[in-house]
């Protein structure tokens, strides 16, 4: 704060011990040295105080900028998820032609409207409810009755 060096300090003592006297000299220093140690923690909590909201907006910022981040990796998943779920309607078409197994479209049939979710879930059901085709029809029955 003040450069203030031992000669200024001998000044500032002889003065007050002459304006105040030597007996209410040290009662004087006390409530100095208190007011002074008092202002120095105000400031000091103060710093602290402006340090701790500036490391705070910091990491708004940073959070933020990482949501962006997070927010346009999603959109772009979900993009990417998109143009493979809905292929174009020419190339459904080409697909299904040639797809394996009974659920291949006759020549003149077009691509099912449903959607792929709905297809997955009859798919699925349709596993379920058959036997696969290396094991007999006997030995999925003698599994059902045996459970």
């Amino acid at each position: 704060m003040f450069d203030m060096g031992f000669l200024e300090l001998l000044i500032i003592g002889v003065v007050g011990l002459l304006v105040l006297g030597p007996e209410r000299l040290p009662k004087a220093a006390r409530t100095l040295g208190l007011w002074i140690g008092k202002i120095k923690r105000t400031v000091s909590g103060m710093q602290r105080e402006i340090s701790a909201q500036l490391e705070a907006e910091e990491l708004r910022q940073k959070l933020d900028e990482q949501q962006k981040k997070l927010d346009e990796s999603v959109k772009q998943v979900k993009r990417d998820v998109e143009s493979i779920a809905e292929p174009e309607p020419g190339q459904a078409a080409d697909e299904l032609r040639r797809a394996p197994g009974p659920e291949r479209p006759e020549a003149g049939d077009e691509a099912p409207s449903e959607p792929p979710e709905k297809r997955l879930d009859d798919a699925l059901a349709r596993a379920r409810l058959d036997p696969p085709a290396d094991e007999p029809a006997d030995a999925a029955d003698k599994d059902s009755t045996s459970r």
